[in-house]
Order: C-alpha cells, then structure tokens, then sequence
C-alpha cells in the first residue's frame, strides 16, 4: 500500500492530513502513533476508504483506492473499528459469518467454503469453544477478538485495527496484542493499528508512524526513532527511553514542559 500526496479536511474546517506520503509494508505489523488531534484515526479512515482524500492517492495492489466498489475493497483489506455495534442476542458464530458477506451474491446461501472461513477464523482466535456463546454473555477482550474472528473470515492480506485495545482492562490488552502479533506471524497479515499506548506500539510493531498536526514526522523500526527528542517533540514530555533483558525496549515520560495553569 503506498500513499502518495495525501491530504484531507473537513468541509470549512483546517486541514487535517497535510500532503502525506508514506507506504505500509507488506507482512509486517504497522502502528499509527501520536496524540490526540494528530490525525490517526483519520489517516486509517482515508486507508481503509472510509473518507476520501481531498488530494492524494492511496494505492492497493496498483490500483486507486477510489477505484475499488465497497465489495471489491472488502476481499482486500478488513476493519475492526474502535467501536463495533451489533445485536446484542447474536452468537459469535453468526457475527463471524458476517465477514463471508463479500463473497456472497444475491440469494447465495452459505457453502462449504464459508464454513471453513469460519471456523478457521475462530480457531484463529481461540474462540471455537465459544461459539454458540451470545455477545452480551463475553468479556470485553472476547468481543474484541470475536470482531477480529468477523474480520480474519474476509481472508484479506490486510488488516486495519483503529485501537483495538480502548475501554479493556490491562490483561486483555496485553491478549490481544500477543493475538495482533501471532496472526501477524502465522499468517503472513499485513496489520495496521492505531495505537495510543508508546509502550504497547514499540512492543508489538514492527514499523511505526509516528504523527503530529497531520503529518507523519518520524516512520521505522521502534528502536530506530524512539528518543528522547521525538518524545519532547510529538508528546511535549520529557522521557527516559530504556532497555533490559526482562522488559525489553521501553519508554518512561517522566515530566511535562508545560506548566499547569
């Protein structure tokens, strides 16, 4: 996925992605880092065709993003939003098969290979043994990885995440990243999150965007653009940047410049 020369605003408003080009590389897990306001969900919306660019291309496979009908872009890349409604009486089993929609025609009915997808994304995300269960009756890191199951079943090479860890408590947090990064892993995905944990972004990606004001102000591998100066910079807090055998590379903010008041 390469983005050239993208930009966006809302109508009568300041732009809020600025002449932005970048590429997301293919198999590896990318996370979109920065602060409130910087303009990460939006970058992900303008990826995932959600919004269009007021300028610029985003381009999938050689082709224009703009190009693409909605069923079309949903063989090639699935979302799991930050909020996710759905029925509250429906099993996980049903919410899954919702990722089979595009592959169906008019009348089709489900087939062997929809049932395959199915279950094979469950089992991906250790939710076989929960499958009859209803959403209302699952603990919040359980839905999140039963929306996750809806997306590995549009069997895409590109999954988009748009902070897939808000409202869990720290254990399913740290669940769903290990899961982010074994599917990553095992599957060969190409994952794109939006992140606002430093922390949990050096830990789990292999690649960060890292944005203020729109634009994307530092981009690579972790250790690579993780200091001291990119903190003060993107966050505005002074920070010690560690690493150790047990926690590995690691971030600690440790003041901010500006004063209270």
């Amino acid at each position: 996925m390469d983005i050239k020369q993208l930009q966006f605003h809302y109508k009568n408003s300041g732009a809020i992605i600025r002449s932005l080009s970048t590429s997301i590389s293919a198999g590896k897990v990318t996370t979109i880092l920065g602060p409130n306001g910087s303009g990460k969900s939006t970058l992900l919306s303008l990826l995932a065709k959600n919004l269009a660019p007021t300028a610029g291309q985003v381009i999938v496979n050689g082709r224009d993003l703009q190009q693409f009908s909605q069923k079309e872009l949903a063989r090639q890349l699935a979302v799991v939003h930050q909020q996710n409604e759905a029925p509250f009486d429906l099993t996980v089993e049903k919410l899954v098969e919702f990722g089979r929609l595009p592959y169906r025609h008019m009348f089709s009915f489900d087939n062997k290979e929809d049932a395959e997808a199915v279950e094979w994304a469950m089992a991906c995300t250790g939710l076989t043994s929960l499958k009859s269960k209803k959403l209302i009756e699952l603990s919040g890191g359980q839905k999140q990885r039963a929306w996750i199951a809806m997306a590995l079943a549009q069997k895409t090479n590109l999954l988009f995440l748009d902070e897939p860890t808000t409202y869990l408590d720290v254990y399913y947090q740290i669940e769903l990243l290990e899961l982010v990064r074994s599917l990553n892993e095992q599957l060969g995905l190409t994952i794109v999150m939006v992140l606002h944990d430093v922390n949990q972004a050096v830990r789990y990606s292999d690649e960060l965007k890292v944005m203020k004001e729109g634009q994307i102000v530092a981009e690579g591998e972790p250790k690579q653009i993780m200091t001291r100066e990119l903190m003060l910079r993107v966050y505005d807090v002074q920070a010690v940047i560690r690493e150790d055998a047990e926690a590995g590379f690691y971030v600690i903010p440790v003041a901010s410049t500006t004063p209270l008041g």
